[in-house]
């Protein structure tokens, strides 16, 4: 009976693995590799890899408890173990809720789409049990994955795979597995991934007009419906109904009837207005949705939060001097929440809500008048509620003169993560010193780092405009971050990660004008630099200044030339770039810059730069992305569709063999079925090993 139970749990815990949707370069606790200078002295990893000095250590120790006697064997499971050192660790361990001992072990099966092998590659999983399944292995690190499968006793530290498994084919059913277009697996050495040349990038983008209103942001219904909302920097929020692409319709939106209205709330200036809003996962269900502002203490009694500037952070705001005539932290970012209950029989049927906060998730004071983010995101996965925050600035382009964005204590510079589901009380705000009513997730940095504070996913930011989460992949959190002087980056996010500013700006080295808050040394962090980006000498010098805007990466077949690459754009709509990874999966990315024009039957007629055919966006503001995964630009002059490239008479190969009519509003987007099937699979094999223990025990 306990064996059965013990399948059970098995089969459930199964079910509930993710999707292998890690492929970049990831670590197993979420972390971005680090580079070294120097080989490790125990497990053959230099440059980038998921294991420190420490770390290194540890698996020696590990490995001589083994007490291998067979110089074959140990040699394999030195490599397996070593492992966990790997770039793609994360992926080659892939497992969720329970840790798997062991990674992915190749086999002979390969796919005809792997991202890791264009060749045969050895049956390493055979290897391995022809080496070692007469050879005792103390602490085997295959006996406690099988005890948690198969619920078996193992009497002795000391075993022999014999011992464990019957066969060579069940041994390889549970522990080996296929390179996939979404997986990889470990063969003995270093994953690396095929290197293909990069694919030619598109001929352009083809856009239609479809509104005329400027917006700021865009958020689709969690309905799944073909209506979205829009929200303009002064504070109203408008729910629209998107037409269908190429029927010549326009975006429905009464400007006379917003969604809601909280202009009463925003201080609305150039630096300053309603920065972002997310509707919470169940929002169809509960009608909870939030939005992030600006405020203004001196003109609304509701404007009252914490100085940023504090000593914590060895920062006196009565030693700052005026910024653009304001004082510290007169201005303050907010996070509030708001519902739509009570204006509709269901929440997805409101088409007003109340401007009535049901609660003040955050209040922050600003030291100075410019770089506050304010984007907010639900992530896809987890749930939490992620807060795109700048370093808050400083007269004269300072370059962070406190040096927020580095220092642990401060949120500012930061990219936080809150749970916005489970409220602490008021004596747990007090303790932890939280900025409002949220809780924090257990798995935050924090957890490993004492000295971060609670709240802070990832740091070392100077002002993030725009972010996304790649619907295919989640693991691709995409950020765009403005950069001071030189170069305008994007940077894949991950755990604790540390995006280098304001001791880098992009690649380079960067020398601050004044230091009033200290300075760190380069050799004292790790840093993550862009994955894409631009230098400012790149766009147009006439308009005297650059400042990248986040996009998305396209999923929408709409235009297949442009499918699973990263769009982002200049703020003055001098360029817009394609990041194309190569190899897929790798994290490393090459960008083009490719031109763009409205298509001759555009619903709304573009006005077009004099003397030539190239259309007049004004400023590009932000990206969105609808149900359907079709990209939209929203500009100073209004509201464009990435739509098919003929329409433009861009020519795209691929478009006439993969655009079929287009799916009903409520159709799923393109899904991930080879990665299912293959993570579907894997559970199957492995349940047909298990079955006869399974019948044995009933």
């Amino acid at each position: 009976m306990e064996a059965l139970l013990a399948i059970a749990f098995l089969f459930f815990n199964l079910l509930s693995l993710p999707d292998p949707s890690f492929s970049h370069p990831l670590c197993t606790d979420s972390r971005a590799p680090v580079t070294l200078n120097t080989t490790l002295s125990f497990c053959p990893y230099n440059g980038s890899t998921c294991c420190n000095s420490t770390g290194d250590m540890q698996l020696q120790k590990q490995f001589l408890a083994m007490n291998i006697s067979n110089p074959g064997c140990a040699s394999l499971l030195k490599s397996i173990l070593c492992a966990r050192c790997d770039p793609f660790s994360a992926e080659l361990f892939t497992i969720n809720s329970v840790p798997r001992p062991v990674p992915v072990l190749c086999n002979s099966t390969i796919s005809r789409n792997s991202s890791q092998f264009s060749q045969p590659v050895n049956d390493f999983c055979s290897k391995v049990w022809d080496a070692c399944e007469n050879v005792s292995i103390s602490n085997s690190p295959f006996a406690p994955s099988l005890q948690g499968q198969a619920g078996l006793l193992v009497n002795s530290s000391i075993t022999k795979l014999t011992d464990l498994w019957q066969s060579k084919t069940d041994f390889c059913k549970a522990f080996g597995g296929a390179s996939t277009d979404g997986s990889v697996c470990f063969d003995g050495e270093p994953v690396t991934l095929n290197k293909t040349g990069s694919p030619s990038p598109p001929a352009g983008l083809c856009l239609e007009k479809i509104g005329n209103g400027s917006y700021l942001n865009m958020v689709a219904h969690p309905d799944g419906s073909n209506r979205a909302f829009f929200s303009s920097q002064p504070g109203k929020i408008w729910l629209a109904t998107i037409p269908e692409e190429g029927s010549g319709g326009t975006l429905e939106i009464d400007d006379s009837s917003p969604f809601i209205d909280l202009t009463d709330e925003v201080y609305f200036s150039s630096e300053f207005g309603m920065m972002g809003m997310a509707f919470h996962p169940n929002f169809a269900q509960n009608g909870r949705f939030f939005a992030s502002f600006n405020c203004d203490k001196v003109r609304w009694p509701g404007c009252v939060g914490r100085c940023s500037c504090n000593s914590d952070v060895n920062c006196d705001p009565s030693k700052l001097a005026s910024d653009n005539g304001a004082q510290p932290c007169q201005y303050q970012s907010v996070i509030a929440e708001y519902t739509a209950n009570g204006t509709a029989v269901e929440a997805s049927l409101a088409t007003t809500a109340k401007p009535l906060e049901v609660r003040r998730i955050l209040t922050m004071g600003l030291p100075f008048t410019s770089h506050h983010g304010g984007q907010i995101l639900f992530g896809p996965k987890d749930g939490y509620l992620y807060f795109m925050m700048g370093d808050g600035g400083g007269p004269d382009n300072a370059g962070d003169p406190y040096n927020f964005s580095q220092n642990k204590k401060s949120l500012l510079g930061k990219i936080m993560r809150l749970d916005v589901d489970n409220m602490p009380s008021a004596k747990e705000i007090n303790n932890l010193g939280l900025w409002g009513n949220y809780s924090i997730p257990k798995d935050n940095p924090f957890s490993e780092d004492s000295e971060l504070l609670p709240e802070i996913w990832a740091l070392g930011l100077r002002n993030p405009w725009r972010c996304s989460f790649d619907s295919e992949r989640p693991s691709y959190f995409m950020c765009a971050d403005v950069g001071q002087d030189l170069y305008e980056e994007v940077d894949i996010i991950t755990k604790g990660g540390n995006y280098g500013w304001r001791v880098y700006e992009g690649p380079y080295l960067y020398n601050p004008p004044s230091s009033p808050g200290g300075n760190t040394s380069p050799n004292s962090i790790s840093p993550i630099f862009p994955v894409m980006g631009y230098n400012h000498s790149e766009v147009n010098k006439n308009e005297g200044s650059a400042s990248i805007t986040g996009g998305y990466f396209c999923r929408s077949k709409t235009d297949p030339c442009m499918y699973g690459r990263y769009l982002y754009a200049d703020l003055y709509a001098g360029a817009v770039w394609a990041g194309t990874e190569t190899p897929e999966d790798s994290g490393n990315f090459t960008t083009s810059k490719i031109p763009f024009s409205c298509a001759k039957d555009s619903p709304i007629q573009c006005i077009s730069v004099p003397g030539s055919n190239f259309p007049s966006l004004g400023y590009i503001f932000s990206f969105g992305e609808d149900k359907r995964k079709d990209i939209f630009v929203l500009t100073s002059s209004g509201v464009y569709r990435v739509v098919r490239p003929s329409r433009c008479s861009y020519t795209c190969s691929k478009e006439n063999v993969t655009n079929v009519a287009s799916p009903g509003p409520t159709t799923s987007p393109p899904s991930n079925a080879g990665q299912s099937q293959c993570r579907y699979s894997r559970i199957v094999v492995l349940l047909s090993s298990l079955l006869p223990l399974l019948f044995s025990v009933i």
